[in-house]
């Protein structure tokens, strides 16, 4: 091993003392502690204003300015008393992170000195510099004007010493530039039309909520490793590296022993967690080595959102306290699973009824079958928007890589429910509905209790799948805001139920039942849409071919796939809901491409610095070392013998000359096929080129980088390999 390779891992385990354990307290006595919850509403806001603010958190009516004063008093109050001095509107920009600008609570008294203040206008609007955040062409350079507004649906918390306020981020001509924004109108939309859907079955229904629960898969690798590493510094993964002799294969990770130090930092980030409100819940080891999973409690799709971003930022810095960096790309090492974030999504009533849960009487089987049939309806329309939703230059490397779901959109139901919707597609009437919520199954083990089974199995390779009471959005990368995801498809059955309504109001003025009538457009919807169900194997080449004769989108280039954003039926789909405008739409499509196409450009200038001036010299001076080993051998032996000893050293000689010269070539095509595409001026042909004659190349130059790695001596091989950054010390 090399002696820097040494020293940054013999650092990071002399740092294992820098753990921080939190308290011993139970985690009810601290939840929530820095948020603004309804506990700290009760208590800062006069009755007037906390019923004035529940009332627009609960149905989003407007605050008016007199209430907005009222909540930042209490809310500055709240937040001194915590320590707070700074205050700042937290968004979430296209540029996949968050932002904030951080200003004091101090204003000048006109005395030569300062009070603390934070008034109304400023909880409800702040005007940040917008210049410098994509905006896919709404706003030039020399317009920077943009407004953060205030979301009083998702509470204000603190972090460190500033009170930090969820907003939205909008242009100066009232376009959204953020995620949050599209998401709270999607919300508003399927809300809408799924409540007149539900009054066919309960007219007591007066709001209906579109929950998620993220489930955040991520790495964790020693931080001394991960600085003597550029490419995992600079792009979050590993441009080169051979796969370790062990590695996943054994199956041992997978739900097994936490390492002590792991379970540390998780503690700690619990904790964290806990006290800015995100219920967290589960934590485990996942299946590559050191990759762990964190999920909490569903929640209201917008604050789940929220606090998944937030977690994101969070998991760094606690990382950091325990000597570690995370790592949230979707595929940081080859040869390995990566990274996904499992959405699983649900709509519910505020009469407390899921309605994506099978139910007792024939009503409620009805409604869950009607949801559960428009959802398959609006995935079938939209397959390939959904897909987009989810594409990005990070997560294709793990889409379709035989460890996640393929870059193709289906939805697994399992056998039960396939079973239900083929009878009712063969029926008359809607007699024939027959479903259990859960089945037992006694096993033949006389101290394990009778167990209930779901009436769905699981399927890994679906990328939409049922699961008992709810869609698992399997395809959504680690890395991802997950609002994207769910803007898109909260939007498509929004789209969907408005038309079903519409449908089953045609019939009924027909003088068709009400049951009958949704019946009878169930059960074409069953025949319309059948063809996005898919149970087998999503890895299978078959499928890929099956999924093309059903004319599901099988496109797998991520800048074509963008190119869904700007067509037809999505501007259709969020012009008729008010969610996007074509301008907006059209802005993200260029934000995307342009993302893309920076992704990899920055990987493909790491890639070349590292083949060139890292790989390449270290395999020319073990090379030199092998020659002059060659040459004294010839001057001690006679040629035969000194051929004989020597050819081992002559062969490895000859592979390394082949190895540099492939990687010379390849690295120059690279440089040149990257000056080509940065000459195009579409965002799009641009993303393109980089995709199609850039990105390429780099398995290519990894190849021969990955074979020097095996033949160079180990001593001087100048990169932490796999197997030392891949097991947790």
């Amino acid at each position: 091993m090399s002696l820097l390779r040494f020293n940054v891992i013999d650092e990071a385990i002399k740092r294992k003392a820098c753990n921080v354990t939190p308290p011993a307290e139970r985690p009810a006595d601290y939840f929530g502690m820095y948020v603004f919850n309804n506990e700290k509403m009760l208590k800062y806001l006069p009755k007037k204003c906390y019923e004035a603010l529940s009332e627009t958190m609960r149905n989003g009516t407007p605050l008016d300015y007199e209430t907005a004063e009222c909540v930042a008093s209490g809310m500055k109050q709240w937040a001194s008393e915590m320590g707070a001095t700074h205050y700042t509107h937290w968004f979430q920009p296209l540029t996949g992170g968050t932002a904030e600008k951080h200003d004091s609570f101090i204003e000048p008294d006109g005395k030569g000195g300062v009070i603390e203040e934070f008034s109304g206008k400023l909880l409800i609007q702040q005007e940040p510099d917008a210049s410098s955040f994509p905006s896919g062409g709404i706003r030039n350079t020399f317009e920077a004007r943009g407004y953060t507004a205030w979301d009083p649906t998702s509470p204000a918390f603190i972090v460190d010493d500033t009170l930090c306020i969820p907003t939205i981020f909008i242009s100066y001509t009232g376009e959204a530039l953020d995620y949050k924004a599209p998401l709270l109108k999607s919300l508003d939309a399927v809300n809408k039309a799924a409540v007149k859907v539900c009054r066919y079955f309960d007219h007591n229904v007066s709001k209906v909520y579109s929950y998620l629960g993220w489930e955040q898969e991520y790495f964790l690798v020693d931080e001394g490793l991960w600085a003597a590493r550029p490419d995992l510094m600079l792009t979050g993964r590993t441009l080169m590296g051979h796969e370790s002799a062990k590695n996943q294969q054994l199956e041992d990770h997978y739900f097994g022993a936490i390492p002590t130090r792991v379970a540390a930092f998780m503690k700690d980030l619990e904790y964290e967690c806990l006290k800015l409100g995100i219920p967290v819940k589960t934590r485990h080891n996942e299946v590559a080595p050191n990759q762990f999973e964190l999920a909490p409690v569903y929640e209201e799709a917008n604050l789940a959102n929220d606090h998944n971003v937030l977690l994101m930022s969070v998991i760094r810095r606690v990382a950091r306290r325990h000597c570690f960096r995370v790592l949230l790309h979707e595929k940081p090492f080859k040869g390995i699973n990566g990274s996904g974030k499992h959405n699983n999504w649900s709509l519910g009533t505020d009469t407390g009824v899921n309605l994506l849960s099978p139910g007792k009487s024939d009503d409620e089987k009805l409604q869950f079958i009607t949801f559960l049939v428009n959802v398959m309806k609006a995935v079938r329309k939209h397959n390939g928007l959904l897909k987009t939703s989810i594409a990005s230059a990070t997560n294709a490397h793990r889409l379709g890589a035989n460890e996640a779901p393929p870059a193709i959109i289906s939805i697994f139901l399992g056998s039960q429910i396939s079973e239900v919707l083929s009878k009712i597609e063969s029926s008359e009437n809607g007699d024939t509905i027959s479903m259990d919520g859960k089945h037992g199954i006694k096993l033949s083990i006389a101290h394990i209790p009778e167990l209930f089974i779901d009436n769905t199995d699981r399927n890994r390779t679906s990328p939409f799948a049922f699961t008992g009471n709810r869609f698992e959005f399997r395809a959504v990368g680690s890395m991802a805001n997950c609002a994207n995801a769910m803007t898109v498809l909260n939007s498509a059955v929004a789209e969907q139920l408005a038309v079903f309504a519409a449908d089953v109001d045609t019939l009924i003025m027909q003088g068709v039942a009400a049951r009958e009538a949704i019946f009878r457009t169930v059960r074409e919807y069953i025949k319309q849409c059948k063809d996005i169900v898919f149970d087998g194997n999503g890895y299978s080449d078959e499928w890929k071919e099956e999924a093309g004769r059903r004319g599901l989108d099988c496109e797998t280039s991520v800048p074509k796939m963008i190119s869904r954003i700007t067509d037809g039926p999505t501007e259709e789909l969020f012009g008729k809901l008010g969610v996007m405008s074509p301008t907006e739409l059209h802005a993200r499509a260029e934000v995307e491409w342009e993302t893309y196409t920076k992704k990899i450009q920055i990987e493909a200038r790491v890639l070349g610095d590292l083949a060139i001036n890292h790989v390449i010299p270290v395999a020319s001076r073990y090379q030199e070392t092998l020659l002059s080993k060659i040459e004294k051998a010839a001057k001690l032996f006679p040629e035969g013998e000194s051929d004989k000893i020597t050819r081992h050293d002559r062969a490895i000689v000859l592979d390394i000359s082949g190895h540099i010269d492939a990687i010379y070539d390849l690295t120059e095509k690279m440089v040149e096929e990257r000056k080509k595409a940065n000459a195009i001026e579409s965002e799009k042909e641009k993303a393109i080129a980089y995709h199609d004659n850039v990105a390429g190349l780099f398995d290519q130059i990894r190849y021969h980088i990955d074979k020097l790695e095996l033949s160079v001596d180990n001593e001087i091989w100048p990169l932490p390999k796999y197997r030392e950054l891949l097991f947790i010390r």
